[in-house]
């Protein structure tokens, strides 16, 4: 495998590099990525409340609507 130089990598646009980081992380698989005892369990718990999250949540048009009249 071929690594960008350094030259290559500072040539390339700040949108350029995002769009590189993007599909570098897109290609990980999920037992590839180095994840903390700590960030594993929140993760574990975010999962586990999910679906009465989004009962308790509200839609992002009703959510819009409240704030055009807060802040006119």
């Amino acid at each position: 495998m071929e690594l960008l130089t350094q030259d290559e990598l500072v040539r390339l646009t700040p949108p350029e590099r995002l769009a590189l980081i993007s599909q570098l992380w897109d290609s990980m698989e999920d037992h590839q990525l180095p994840l903390t005892v700590a960030q594993r369990a929140e993760l574990d718990n975010r999962l586990a409340t999910l679906d009465q999250d989004r009962r308790e949540g509200i839609a992002w048009t009703a959510l819009k609507a409240e704030l055009e009249q807060r802040c006119p």
